[in-house]
């Protein structure tokens, strides 16, 4: 990711890491946060969106990114078994600069299983040093 808000260019796709589906992980997050869950349905909704949020979080955490503003248009097309390699990317949408300062970065969040398939998607709206 470039050094500074003017440095982004709108179509620029960043790489956000991947992780697995990890067994542990999901009994206990199945146990602790979606009781019932039949393990064997792959990951649920809500572990998918855990899964996005710590590859963003650990991708962004060298960023100018300075504010996530909003997360929006979440969207989950499948639950990814145990074992399924997960991948994020963003691609940046649109910019708009905000003062001398600061900038804000719309992208496009997206997270594929090991085939290409979308597996999740979201938009962000986030602030970025100028």
């Amino acid at each position: 990711m470039p050094a500074a808000f003017d440095d982004i260019e709108i179509g620029q796709v960043v790489n956000l890491g991947s992780r697995a589906v990890d067994e542990k992980a999901l009994a206990a997050f199945v146990a602790a946060f979606n009781p019932g869950w039949p393990v064997e349905n792959g990951a649920p909704d809500g572990m998918v969106f855990a899964l996005w949020s710590r590859l963003d979080a650990e991708a962004s955490a060298a960023w100018p990114q300075t504010k996530r503003l909003g997360v929006d248009a979440l969207r989950w097309l499948r639950n990814p078994p145990v074992g399924e390699l997960l991948r994020g990317r963003m691609t940046v949408m649109g910019k708009d600069p905000v003062g001398e300062g600061k900038g804000i970065v719309i992208a496009q969040h997206d997270l594929l299983d090991e085939a290409g398939r979308l597996v999740f998607s979201c938009l962000t709206r986030s602030i970025f040093a100028r």
